[in-house]
């Protein structure tokens, strides 16, 4: 059980997949301007991977590698994120529309959002078991929704300082990411010691 703990607490903080190893920088820059949208991203963010975990792992691990297919995985991962997220896109468009307008493209852009296509392959790098893999999709996607919320305030607070002219804009935004990034970086050593 700390196992799990660990690794939940490991891929939330420590090996954050926006401030840490820098996937899905896009909606993180993109979306991250207004919370209730940067919340409405991250939620279909977390949905997509524990979702997309839950279906290729299996598929990797019992149909492609023992067939000698392992070199399919990016394709079969791909294709199965992509139908996914127009899961998720149909279910918003129906009942959430404010949402779906909000998010505007970032939503189908998911689809090729490499922290949902690194989690799903990291997996097996790190060489975790089914449900090893699936709180790491979790805890991915719950430090994907930490990050946006955390960055979302930072972004609203920005709005209502005096910025000097030549930070405005995408400067200001990047050395905000930056000094939110480093706030992460002490979390590596609570995480180590519950993987002990």
């Amino acid at each position: 059980m700390s196992k799990l703990l660990g690794i939940l607490v490991l891929s939330i903080f420590a090996e954050n997949f926006v401030l840490a190893q820098f996937l899905g920088i896009c909606p993180f820059l993109g979306v991250s301007k207004k919370l209730n949208t940067a919340v409405g991203m991250s939620v279909a963010v977390i949905f997509v991977m524990v979702l997309a975990t839950a279906v290729t792992y299996p598929l990797y691990a019992w149909v492609l590698e023992p067939n000698g297919m392992g070199y399919l995985q990016t394709i079969a991962f791909i294709l199965i994120i992509a139908a996914l997220v127009q899961l998720v896109e149909i279910v918003l468009k129906k009942y959430i529309p404010s949402l779906y307008n909000a998010l505007g493209i970032y939503l189908p852009l998911i689809t090729t959002n490499c922290a949902v296509l690194g989690v799903t392959i990291l997996h097996f790098t790190k060489g975790y078991t089914y449900g090893q893999a699936l709180v790491n999709a979790l805890g991915s996607g719950v430090g994907f929704l930490v990050a946006m919320v955390l960055f979302a305030g930072v972004r609203e607070r920005m709005e209502s300082c005096d910025i000097p002219d030549f930070l405005k804009g995408l400067p200001i935004t990047l050395i905000a990411a930056a000094l939110v990034s480093l706030s992460f970086m002490g979390f590596s050593g609570i995480a180590n010691a519950l993987l002990g």
